[in-house]
């Protein structure tokens, strides 16, 4: 019963990006040639939003569901590694057409060629953890 909430907020949130065309590969596929700026115009709103939402939760010292309150903790500024890791992160994207979240959703929505790709992200995120200890953090 805990998660029934999380469940149906995964679900509003799943129709809202295929409503949206978020998942769209066609929109993905606008978004990486410069055609269109549907898809920069959603992720600059997830932007604000995001920040707006933090400085809210700062603000008014909000707490999570344990009872403890929301900190974030700085990340190590590091240009190579973003640049990098944003590179690697953009070019899967580009070949899957769709991040990690929207992959659930369209399997969701029936295109089963998401499978191979869950499964080629669960490799790589198991391969991660193999190499992580001689990896640069």
């Amino acid at each position: 019963m805990k998660f029934l909430k999380f469940l149906i907020v995964g679900i509003f949130f799943g129709i809202v990006l295929v409503k949206s065309e978020a998942v769209s590969w066609y929109r993905i596929f606008e978004m990486f040639k410069f055609q269109s700026f549907h898809m920069y115009g959603i992720i600059g709103s997830a932007v604000f939003f995001g920040i707006l939402f933090l400085w809210i939760f700062r603000k008014f010292k909000v707490k999570n569901s344990k009872g403890t309150a929301i900190n974030l903790q700085l990340k190590e500024k590091s240009f190579t590694r973003y640049i990098l890791g944003g590179t690697i992160f953009g070019l899967g994207w580009a070949l899957a057409g769709a991040c990690p979240g929207p992959m659930y959703i369209l399997l969701g929505t029936g295109i089963t060629s998401m499978l191979l790709v869950i499964a080629s992200a669960l490799l790589g995120t198991f391969i991660y953890g193999l190499l992580r200890k001689r990896l640069p953090h």
